[in-house]
């Protein structure tokens, strides 16, 4: 193989190794999280996706499901699972819906303006996406296959948000704004640092 086609490669050694560096510093900020007052304390806030959208920003969207996936991967080898992997894969699927769509828009428009509207288009995305498939996936699969009762689901989201009643009102109440406010803060401090990062990324 020439030299030509191998620059050519989808993702080079360097980019491999530094999308498991950012993977790996994703999982370590796994373990600094906090709960938010109108949601239950199994709903945590960390700022894991920071790396993942670093990483997709300077390496393109498959790349940043990439990390996503190995962030996940690296969690549960170091941490293990409490949900019967049901929490990682929501996890997956919500940072994967945010970094596919922030990177996918920031690939065509990089500037200042473009990686505003990539991150906003990105929060949009992960809300409406961690919605639909909380509802309809992921919290059936707590009760079906981690065993936690539906009830006492609700009951911990009614405790500590009194807009909550049904399940219906969870997603709205709980789960639309509880990521909302994830994706923003992952997204502001994304904001701030990838400039900073990125000559050392290319």
């Amino acid at each position: 193989m020439s030299n030509h086609s191998t620059k050519k490669a989808v993702l080079s050694t360097k980019q491999l190794v530094t999308m498991t560096i950012m993977a790996s510093l994703a999982a370590v900020f796994m373990f600094f999280r906090f709960s938010l007052p109108f949601a239950p304390s199994f709903m945590d806030v960390d700022l894991a996706d920071v790396p993942v959208l670093i990483g997709g920003f300077a390496y393109g969207p498959l790349a940043g499901v990439m990390i996503a996936f190995l962030k996940n991967l690296i969690k549960l080898i170091t941490q293990g699972t409490g949900t019967s992997f049901v929490g990682e894969l929501s996890n997956f699927i919500v940072t994967s819906a945010f970094v596919s769509v922030a990177a996918w828009y920031y690939r065509s428009h990089k500037d200042l303006k473009g990686s505003r509207i990539a991150l906003i288009l990105g929060v949009l995305s992960l809300t409406a996406v961690a919605t639909l498939s909380n509802a309809f996936l992921i919290f059936p699969l707590f009760e079906k296959v981690a065993g936690f009762p539906m009830e006492a689901i609700l009951n911990a989201t009614r405790a500590v948000n009194p807009l909550v009643h049904t399940y219906w009102d969870m997603m709205i109440f709980a789960v639309v704004p509880f990521n909302l406010v994830k994706g923003v803060l992952n997204a502001v401090v994304t904001a701030l640092l990838y400039k900073h990062i990125s000559r050392f990324l290319k």
